[in-house]
C-alpha cells in the first residue's frame, strides 16, 4: 500500500430543522444563512442544517461551522437512506462545487483552531473518517475508481492512543459478500505546533479466515488545522483535506 494510503483518518443525526435569517453584508445586500433549531425529528427522517460562508461579511461561530461541514460531507439528503456516510461515500460522490464548499468551511474553522493543536489532549480517542478531498488518500488502491468496483468501504476509523500510538483500520466488503479489513499501527511524532508525522508498520490484511502482513513501512505527515470535542480537520503534505468525527474520547 502506498504511503498515501496510510493517512490519518458520526454522522450528524437528529431532528434539526433550519430557519433562515437575513444578514446584511458589506455591500448591503441581504444574505440568507440557515440557523439550526432543535425540534422533534420528522417521522420520515432527519433534515440537516447548512450554513454558507461564501461571504466573509457573515460571521458564524465554530459550532455553526462544525454543524455545517458535517452536513456537507455526511449527507446528500437521499430520502429513505439512513447510512449518511455511505450517501457521500466519504466525499467521493460530492460534486466539484460541493468540495469547494467544504474547503471554504474548513478554511473558516481554521481561524478557531487552538494555538498548539498537536499538544491538545483532544487529539486522543477514536475517530471516524467522514471526508477526504482525495478518495485514494485514506485507503490507497482500495479507494481508487477501479478498487471501489470490487471493494465497498464499510468503516474507516483511527484510534490515537497516548502518548504516541496511532491505529488505522479500513473494513470493507469484497465483491459484495467477502468481508475483510486492512489495519496499520504507527508511531506519532510532533514536528512542530501543528504538524505531525506518523511512521506505520507494514499493513495487515484480513480477508475471511486469511490474515497476513504485506508491503513495508509507510510514512505520512499531517497538519492539524482544527480540533474540538466533536471533529478534527487535517491537511496532508500533498494538500488533501480530511474531516474526522469523534466516536469515543481517549482510549
Amino acid at each position: 500500500m502506498a504511503s498515501s494510503s496510510a493517512v490519518l483518518y458520526y454522522s450528524l443525526r437528529g431532528g434539526e430543522f433550519s430557519k433562515s435569517k437575513n444578514l446584511i453584508s458589506a455591500s448591503n445586500r441581504p444574505l440568507t444563512v440557515a440557523i439550526p433549531l432543535h425540534r422533534r425529528p420528522h417521522k420520515n427522517g432527519s433534515v440537516f442544517a447548512s450554513i454558507s460562508v461564501s461571504s466573509p461579511a457573515v460571521r458564524t461561530g465554530p459550532d455553526d461551522l462544525v454543524a455545517s461541514i458535517l452536513s456537507k460531507v455526511v449527507a446528500l439528503g437521499i430520502e429513505g437512506v439512513t447510512d449518511f456516510v455511505t450517501q457521500t461515500d466519504r466525499g467521493v460522490l460530492l460534486t466539484k462545487d460541493k468540495h469547494k464548499e467544504v474547503a471554504e468551511v474548513a478554511q473558516e474553522l481554521q481561524k478557531y483552531c487552538v494555538r498548539e493543536p498537536v499538544k491538545c489532549p483532544l487529539i486522543f480517542g477514536e475517530w471516524d473518517v467522514v471526508y477526504c478531498s482525495n478518495p485514494t488518500s485514506p485507503g490507497g488502491g482500495y479507494r481508487s475508481a477501479i478498487g471501489r468496483l470490487f471493494f465497498r468501504a464499510k468503516e474507516m476509523t483511527q484510534v490515537v492512543e497516548a502518548p504516541d500510538i496511532v491505529r488505522n483500520k479500513v473494513s470493507f466488503s469484497a465483491l459484495g459478500f467477502l468481508d475483510g479489513e486492512v489495519s496499520l499501527k504507527g508511531k506519532l511524532k510532533a514536528l512542530d505546533d501543528k504538524w505531525i508525522q506518523v511512521v506505520f508498520e507494514p499493513p495487515e490484511l484480513r480477508v475471511g479466515a486469511l490474515e497476513f502482513q504485506y508491503g513495508g513501512e509507510s510514512e505520512v505527515k499531517l497538519e492539524i488545522t482544527y480540533i474540538d470535542d466533536k471533529v478534527r480537520l487535517g491537511k496532508g503534505s500533498r494538500g488533501s483535506l480530511f474531516v474526522f468525527e469523534r466516536i469515543r474520547n481517549s482510549v
